[in-house]
């Protein structure tokens, strides 16, 4: 599929209608489908809930564009939820969590393999390997307490390995900002990589936030609130990287030709025939948001979309898996930690400095994402379906604090 984004016009904006039946089609299966099926429905939903966090915001800086911003607006809000109701109901809370990181380890390594600029690849590399973790984590918490295999979703595509240890991984805010990408001469894939995993990690947080209490294991709950915090971390560093320097209406037409490169990313990669109508469909509304938006920016500010967009669109993402590239990065990365916006070895770090400060305090009454973890390591099936040794009952307790 060849698009130009400086030509192709897509739907209208007047002409993007939706029913209630059109918005609630049936779900993906979570065991059935490809395991990238989720994950593209996990990442779509976190894109389009970016674009509805980003315009209202936009909204409330800019009276002369409200009424522009509710109009496409409207379309997103729509474009979510049928998005968003393609997650099966019978896919639980714990569930859901293993494709969300399923999503940030697979779509950031895809991002770092592709990204130009050295500095932003390491920034991704840098969040991939405590993702990595989280879903360790995680995978540890569901066959504890659910006795499931996290690898049922996850199809082999992502290993289940300790990443940077969670516990180690919370930073005081001076070191997690980092140096951002020049508006004027950095590639148009970088801002989109960096508007792409915003997106991401804020829907991430976000989630944990809402599911986090309703989880009744007491570790469980503070398992949330643990990876929530390291979550928030996520988004401050990423929109670190973004020029703030952008006008408004640069970033709106830089959110919507982000919506349109993961859509058409989502359309190139699709198994599921139903699903990529889906993708399709919407890459053509996003088409059409992005000339409208473009088209506001020429009236305005008086500038041609062209000083930012380019008429080719990137490559798209890599839906596939990225097992051997993480596990390098896990080999010669993992031991980094950031002092400013700058990777070092943990050695470096100061006993009385911000973050090892700020650490000893979160962690002065144990780490949930220690205790959940102590003892395991992933193996094909789960503790209640391993075999006890000889002359004891091969049960394993964690203390729950």
């Amino acid at each position: 599929m060849s698009i130009d984004l400086l030509k192709d016009r897509g739907t209208p904006l007047a002409q993007q209608r939706f029913t209630w039946k059109d918005l609630v089609q049936p779900p993906y299966s979570k065991l059935d489908d490809d395991a990238f099926t989720r994950v593209r429905v996990i990442l779509m939903n976190g894109i389009e809930s970016e674009a509805l966090r980003f315009q209202h915001a936009c909204a409330r800086m800019n009276r002369d564009l409200q009424l522009e911003l509710a109009r496409v607006r409207r379309v997103e809000q729509h474009q979510q939820t049928l998005v968003n109701w393609l997650n099966p109901a019978d896919q639980n809370v714990l569930e859901t969590t293993i494709g969300f990181e399923q999503v940030a380890i697979e779509v950031t390594a895809a991002i770092a393999l592709a990204e130009p600029d050295p500095y932003l690849a390491q920034v991704y590399r840098f969040g991939l390997l405590e993702d990595f973790d989280h879903m360790y984590r995680y995978s540890a918490l569901m066959d504890r307490v659910e006795g499931k295999d996290a690898n049922t979703l996850l199809q082999s595509y992502t290993d289940i390995l300790p990443g940077r240890p969670t516990s180690v991984e919370h930073r005081a805010p001076e070191d997690e900002l980092r140096v951002p990408y020049d508006r004027r001469n950095a590639a148009l894939i970088t801002k989109l990589h960096a508007n792409t995993l915003v997106a991401g990690e804020h829907q991430t947080h976000d989630y944990y936030m809402t599911v986090g209490p309703t989880y009744a294991d007491p570790i469980g709950r503070q398992l949330y609130a643990e990876i929530a915090s390291i979550e928030e971390q996520h988004v401050t560093q990423y929109e670190s990287i973004i020029d703030a320097s952008e006008t408004w209406l640069e970033k709106w037409l830089l959110h919507e030709a982000t919506e349109v490169y993961n859509y058409y990313s989502c359309v190139e990669s699709e198994r599921n025939s139903r699903i990529k109508a889906i993708w399709e469909r919407f890459l053509d509304y996003e088409l059409g948001h992005l000339r409208h938006v473009a088209d506001l920016l020429e009236k305005i500010e008086r500038r041609d979309a062209a000083q930012i967009l380019n008429a080719k669109l990137p490559k798209p993402i890599a839906y596939e898996s990225h097992r051997e590239f993480v596990r390098e990065v896990l080999r010669s990365e993992v031991g980094l930690t950031a002092i400013g916006p700058n990777f070092v070895p943990m050695s470096e770090e100061r006993t009385d400095g911000a973050t090892a400060l700020y650490r000893g305090q979160l962690n002065s009454e144990g780490s949930p994402s220690d205790r959940v973890s102590a003892g395991y390591q992933w193996s094909p099936g789960t503790e209640l379906s391993r075999q006890p040794p000889r002359g004891g009952n091969g049960i394993k307790t964690v203390q729950l604090q």
